[in-house]
């Protein structure tokens, strides 16, 4: 993993950890809870590839944990979205209460992030780039729109959350809109170019 992109991680790492004490200090078990596992999960690209060498398929599916690029991005939109649901050293939820708006930041990088992760994946079974775009935008849809079925599904249990039609509509927008970022610098990324 080159040095920049560690750095990435790390500073993410550490904005989530910022926000992990603001949660233990302010006592929000649902921020603890998301803290933790975003911590966790910012932490396996530091440390797998150094303890494991996956092969065959499952090395084409965890090709984007092993991309340091993607990873430094994935980074960067967690320790943000965790920062938007609670703003280090205070209670402010701009996600949920305070700026309902704050989740096009969100839905925009999540967008950006998911489909490189997709492409990333495709990549790896040396598909011609057609098929790649083809397949990763239907996989984005699939799971961008499910991810929006699930949130519908879940209101019920959150009762601070509900969200109307024209608000999933938006997210979707924001969705593909971070896609469509991502399809545009995907040439820059050193993991999607051809040699």
């Amino acid at each position: 993993m080159g040095g920049r992109e560690r750095g990435i991680i790390v500073a993410s790492i550490f904005v989530v950890l910022i926000g992990l004490l603001t949660a233990f200090y302010y006592g929000r078990s649902d921020h603890i809870y998301r803290c933790s596992v975003a911590l966790f999960g910012l932490s396996i690209p530091l440390w797998l590839p150094k303890v494991y060498t996956p092969k065959g398929t499952l090395k084409n599916l965890l090709a984007p944990v092993y991309d340091a690029e993607i990873m430094a991005f994935l980074g960067v939109f967690i320790a943000i979205h965790v920062s938007l649901v609670n703003v280090p050293f205070t209670t402010i939820d701009l996600f949920h209460k305070e700026w309902r708006d704050a989740d096009m930041i969100s839905h925009f990088l999540g967008g950006l992030v998911l489909w490189l992760i997709i492409a990333r994946v495709l990549v790896e079974f040396n598909l011609p780039w057609r098929d790649i775009l083809k397949y990763s935008i239907v996989a984005f849809y699939i799971l961008a729109i499910g991810w929006e079925v699930a949130e519908k599904v879940s209101e019920s249990e959150i009762s601070f959350i509900t969200e109307t039609l024209g608000n999933k509509i938006r997210d979707l927008v924001m969705d593909s809109l971070g896609m469509i970022v991502g399809i545009k610098i995907r040439k820059k990324i050193t993991s999607f170019r051809r040699s």
